[in-house]
């Protein structure tokens, strides 16, 4: 069965997909541009809902003493290895909102993103009136590239990535998509009902739901 993933994978990754006897192509959709920024002013809790984010503030900033709250298992696993204290970490975007207005209703933030982004967490903290330092570092530049190979599966990480596909292709009417998070599902959903969303917003889970599908279907 032959998968085309959406992104650069890790050769880790793409060795646990080849071991299931699957052949992949990574493409990469989308790129990151980096955007000036300052850091005058900073809150001393701080959001990070992408590893994008994290990456790009700590290899240009020293941050000291301050909270993190994070999204995903990778930014939070990226965060530590920098030495930052991680609060908490949520599954998505919406569940650290939740978290955030119930705990730490009177705290401020600062929350470094893409200037493509949900609004769940922005919307949350307005409806609530907390106050939140919206500080864009990168910008989401889409990438894209026709595919004529036939596959199997099409995996996307990101709502981004789905646009950018399509914008130079049709879904294959064979094909079905597995999605890393709901949000993205919800990009793909408008142009296909072919696609599974991982339980779990990690690569582990999104191979569950290959395994599960083309042992199914194979």
């Amino acid at each position: 069965m032959r998968l085309l993933v959406t992104k650069k994978i890790s050769l880790a990754f793409k060795e646990r997909l080849l071991h299931q006897g699957f052949s992949v192509i990574d493409f990469p959709f989308i790129s990151i541009k980096p955007l000036p920024y300052t850091l005058d002013n900073i809150e001393s809790h701080l959001i990070f809902t992408s590893q994008n984010a994290v990456r790009i503030l700590l290899q240009e900033s020293q941050l000291t003493q301050k909270k993190c709250f994070c999204v995903g298992e990778k930014t939070k696993l990226l965060l530590e290895e920098n030495g930052q204290k991680v609060i908490k970490m949520a599954q998505n975007s919406s569940e650290l909102a939740h978290f955030l207005i119930k705990n730490y209703k009177n705290e401020r933030f600062s929350f470094f993103c893409g200037k493509r982004r949900m609004p769940d967490l922005e919307m949350h903290f307005k409806t609530h009136e907390m106050a939140l330092q919206v500080i864009p570092i990168y910008e989401t530049l889409l990438n894209p590239h026709r595919m004529d190979a036939e596959v199997a599966g099409i995996l996307f990480y990101s709502p981004s990535a789905v646009e950018s596909f399509f914008m130079e292709n049709k879904w294959p009417q064979k094909a079905y998509g597995f999605c890393l998070g709901n949000s993205t599902a919800d990009a793909l959903k408008a142009h296909t009902s072919q696609y599974y969303v991982a339980l779990q917003p990690n690569e582990s889970a999104l191979l569950v739901q290959l395994k599960k599908h083309f042992s199914t279907y194979a």
